[in-house]
């Protein structure tokens, strides 16, 4: 029978805890096989601090196996881990741990935090495609951006606002063929809430990369892709630094739509993920750069078809980003990259 709260309280406290402790052990059990990916996970964190490599398509994916950039570590090449396989080795000699994410802000975010907590990485290099939202970014570019924000965060009202500080998208704008009001209302953007070691919770809109990374890709020379298998760019592509970047959980083709986030927060690409990536490592204070490689015109794509220029975005992005995985490796004394405040 089970006994009562005077029994208990007779117990010795000892032994009180370790019934307690029975109990908790029984009602969790473990997952099946984690001791032999526990295993695996410490087999790899003794091979020394690495950096954190995610993508989000499988084409970005497919481009890094198919570049010989990436080296498996011949001991334990890969752990698969949470239904995703993290893949163990090293790119110019840096030590390197590379998972696939998925698309969208949650496999992104998962598959960052799993890296951050499990593993033994001193910062996260994000790179990937994006659709370019400002016309001075061509095709094939690559951007590194020094801010990002989630706009996919809304708090969708009956009426615009008469005076509303923060950006509101107003659906009656885009009557046709004459402006005014619409039954839609308007959406008003909303921050983030930003909880961070040492720090009380606060809202924020605009995400920065780390400093001291971003100022090491300045300096980075890369010659990209001006061809793939199918056709070549008018000209060549080019690394831009600085600009801002705009995610949120939808695949963005619409041109109004894009014309609005660029004149309201003069983003420059749109993407799914890098929001996510940014803000789970802003939180630990875990060092992270982005790189994006314009494969679209967010809406409206008069000459080229997005599908055939993923794979060239991809390659450039890649190429950016490995050229930054051998700058940390030779600047750094040790593979550990200490974080700047932003």
């Amino acid at each position: 029978m089970p006994a009562t709260a005077m029994e208990l309280s007779s117990l010795p406290l000892v032994l009180l805890l370790c019934l307690m402790a029975g109990s908790s052990t029984a009602a969790l059990p473990a997952l099946p096989g984690m001791d032999r990916v526990r295993q695996q996970v410490d087999r790899a964190n003794r091979h020394g601090p690495s950096i954190g490599l995610v993508m989000s398509y499988v084409a970005e994916d497919t481009a890094l196996q198919a570049s010989g950039y990436f080296r498996p570590w011949h001991v334990q090449p890969f752990i698969d881990l949470y239904g995703r396989r993290f893949h163990i080795g090293s790119i110019r000699g840096v030590n390197v741990i590379y998972a696939l994410t998925g698309q969208r802000r949650l496999n992104a975010a998962v598959t960052v935090q799993t890296l951050v907590d499990v593993f033994t990485v001193s910062g996260i290099v994000h790179y990937g495609t994006a659709g370019s939202s400002n016309d001075s970014m061509s095709f094939g570019d690559v951007s590194v951006p020094k801010l990002v924000a989630y706009t996919g965060a809304w708090t969708w009202k009956k009426y615009k606002s008469l005076k509303e500080e923060s950006t509101e998208l107003n659906f009656g704008q885009f009557n046709v063929p004459n402006g005014g009001e619409n039954l839609l209302g308007s959406l008003k953007y909303r921050n983030e809430e930003l909880y961070s070691v040492g720090k009380p919770m606060e809202e924020v809109f605009w995400l920065p990369v780390d400093s001291a990374w971003f100022k090491i890709a300045e300096g980075l020379k890369v010659n990209l892709e001006r061809c793939n298998d199918t056709f070549c760019l008018p000209k060549t592509p080019q690394v831009v630094h600085g600009l801002k970047g705009a995610s949120a959980d939808m695949f963005l083709d619409n041109a109004e739509y894009r014309k609005f986030l660029f004149r309201e927060f003069a983003v420059s690409t749109i993407d799914e993920e890098s929001a996510a990536v940014v803000m789970t490592t802003t939180s630990p204070g875990v060092p992270v750069i982005v790189f994006r490689g314009v494969s679209d015109l967010a809406g409206g794509e008069p000459t080229w078809s997005s599908t055939s220029l993923m794979n060239l975005a991809s390659i450039n992005a890649l190429k950016v980003a490995v050229e930054f995985i051998a700058t940390i490796g030779r600047q750094m004394s040790t593979p550990l990259a200490q974080s700047s405040k932003n």
